[in-house]
């Protein structure tokens, strides 16, 4: 009864491990090792610049050799500059900033300048515009255009799935799945989905993580408001199967086990 015992011991925590443990081909979860060749030398897909769109919100901070006349064209940031640092942070709270609203017709109203037309500009070349105008009002003004609203969201298997804003207006897919904590061992490396509205339309491209020709790839580079989705891989839906089968049966086996050892 004794050896009966030990050996009970020995092969529960095995039973157990085998049932609940998960084997995955560490292939499966690395990533950029397929490559066509040997060489150490990627080139990179273009930088992306995102275009101001009707719905944007933006920050504009205006500063000159004259604060007091300067802060009438801060409404929103009297207190605030904008920081040039890049970074990611979770949520959407940055989005409720105050700022300026772009119309449907592509326009931001300042103050004694109007409605400007900046649709279809980038930060930079908004800065430039801008610019040009305040100079009609002020002695050697600066300005800092940037986006209150540039988001992404990240869905599917990985670690804080959610929607992400990005102060830097850059972001690439690889940061993106770290600022979402990396995929779990359940997501599909080779099929991250990336979701972008273009024109109206929506268009569905895959990227393969695990192949170094994702930093060629048109979809490297993140637009704003682009979803990405990382589906889960066969293995979790077996997985999560077999868990719900032999659940009952290992508690049985247990049960039953710790019975005879008494």
């Amino acid at each position: 009864m004794q050896n009966m015992q030990n050996i009970l011991k020995k092969i529960v925590p095995v039973v157990l491990v085998i049932l609940f443990s998960s084997c995955f081909n560490e292939k499966k979860l690395a990533y950029f090792q397929k490559a066509p060749n040997q060489t150490d030398t990627i080139v990179v897909s273009k930088a992306y610049e995102a275009k101001i769109q009707p719905g944007d919100i933006l920050s504009l901070y205006v500063n000159s050799l004259s604060p007091e006349a300067s802060s009438f064209f801060n409404p929103y940031s009297a207190n605030t500059v904008p920081s040039d640092a890049g970074g990611s942070s979770n949520g959407l709270s940055q989005s409720a900033a105050p700022g300026f609203l772009v119309s449907n017709k592509g326009e931001i109203s300042l103050p004694l300048i109007g409605n400007v037309n900046v649709g279809g500009l980038t930060t930079a070349e908004t800065h430039d515009l801008l610019l040009s105008k305040l100079k009609e009002y002020l002695k050697e003004p600066t300005i800092i255009v940037r986006f209150l609203n540039y988001k992404i969201s990240i869905l599917g298997e990985v670690i804080k799935p959610g929607v992400y804003v990005v102060p830097n207006e850059r972001i690439t897919i690889p940061e993106a799945i770290t600022m979402a904590g990396d995929l779990t061992a359940y997501g599909k490396r080779s099929e991250i989905q990336v979701i972008r509205e273009i024109d109206g339309k929506k268009e569905f491209g895959q990227i393969d993580l695990s192949d170094r020709s994702v930093f060629t790839s048109p979809y490297y580079y993140l637009h704003a408001n682009d979803i990405v989705y990382v589906k889960a891989t066969k293995s979790k839906v077996v997985q999560s199967d077999l868990t719900i089968r032999l659940l009952p049966i290992a508690i049985s086996l247990v049960t039953v086990i710790l019975l005879i050892i008494k």
